[in-house]
């Protein structure tokens, strides 16, 4: 197959352009490089697989079309992610997030291509919900709060996936990651582990925003990424939501101090108000714990690895790299 990912030069979608590569399956990137970067995609750049990598916005049909030939499945991940992008540039998230995703689904439809929509654990919002299933409530705060922006467009590309699908009969299948984490992964955008490790490695002080109590569950990348390809293949999944993520739970200051415990930093943890890290007015989720259960029954999805690999599988890609992980 031939399959094209938008933003195939992410975090996520370099690991998904690379698991592609070794199944045997042709590859096209198309990516913007705003939060992307050419270094993910530099362990198999002259992968013969690796058909083209094409610089270029979703919200351009022109360029998205440009990336078809031959496609027999998309994988759209390309969206603006992150709370520091998100509360630093707010409405041009919410073009390419909206649009982007119009503009993807529509040359879907024109091609007959089935397409897998990457969503997001953040549309959950506030339920605090022990274990959220696809037929969760969402709970949000109020439109005008520039956290929630994230949260509102993710939603209407799910809600514009699903009636492709009713009504024009396109073949969707729509993906909710909850906080995947892994090598190649920035915390310059407000991810936390790769944040956290950082800022261990470089002896800095590591921050906890809010009072730290916040229950997280992290997900490591190579075990999200075989889900999304086998999704995708069964074509019993489409029109159907999924949650992928772990259900190990941690608080965050109980995560800063494993991070100190596992690279052996001598770095103190310090606790920042969230105005002072966000601005006045950010308001948070207190629980974010996924129920899988749809994904186990359908497709055998278990993640294996645990929270402790994670933050090793991260410290050394961080040290390998050199990587500067903002303090922030």
């Amino acid at each position: 197959m031939r399959c094209l990912i938008t933003g195939g030069a992410g975090f996520i979608g370099s690991h998904l352009t690379e698991h592609l590569l070794g199944l045997g399956h042709e590859v096209v990137v198309l990516d913007d490089f705003s939060t992307g970067s050419e270094r993910n995609l530099a362990p198999f750049s002259g992968h013969p697989g690796l058909v083209r990598v094409v610089r270029g916005s979703v919200c351009d049909r022109e360029t998205v079309e440009s990336c078809m030939t031959g496609v027999d499945a998309i994988y759209h991940l390309a969206a603006a992610v992150g709370v520091f992008t998100i509360l630093g540039n707010t409405l041009d998230c919410l073009r390419t997030n909206l649009h982007g995703t119009e503009t993807v689904l529509e040359t879907a439809r024109a091609h007959g291509v089935p397409i897998l929509v990457a969503s997001t654990s953040e549309i959950y919002g506030k339920n605090t919900a022990d274990g959220l299933s696809e037929e969760a409530d969402r709970v949000l705060g109020s439109p005008l709060k520039n956290r929630w922006s994230y949260a509102e467009a993710k939603a209407l590309d799910e809600t514009l996936a699903h009636l492709y699908g009713v009504e024009y009969g396109v073949s969707t299948v729509i993906v909710r990651l909850f906080n995947t984490v892994g090598p190649r992964q920035s915390g310059q955008y407000g991810m936390v582990i790769p944040r956290f490790v950082g800022q261990a490695l470089a002896g800095e002080p590591i921050t906890v925003f809010g009072d730290g109590t916040q229950v997280r569950c992290f997900c490591h990348v190579h075990d999200i990424v075989p889900a999304l390809v086998t999704l995708l293949e069964d074509a019993d999944t489409h029109g159907t939501v999924y949650n992928l993520g772990n259900s190990e739970q941690i608080s965050i200051t109980a995560l800063a101090q494993r991070v100190v415990e596992a690279t052996g930093s001598s770095s103190p943890v310090v606790k920042v108000p969230y105005e002072q890290a966000y601005g006045p007015g950010f308001e948070d989720m207190q629980r974010r714990i996924p129920d899988c259960t749809r994904a186990r029954e359908r497709i055998g999805f278990r993640p294996r690895r645990t929270l402790d690999e994670i933050i090793a599988a991260v410290a050394e890609d961080l040290e390998r790299q050199g990587r500067e992980i903002p303090a922030s």
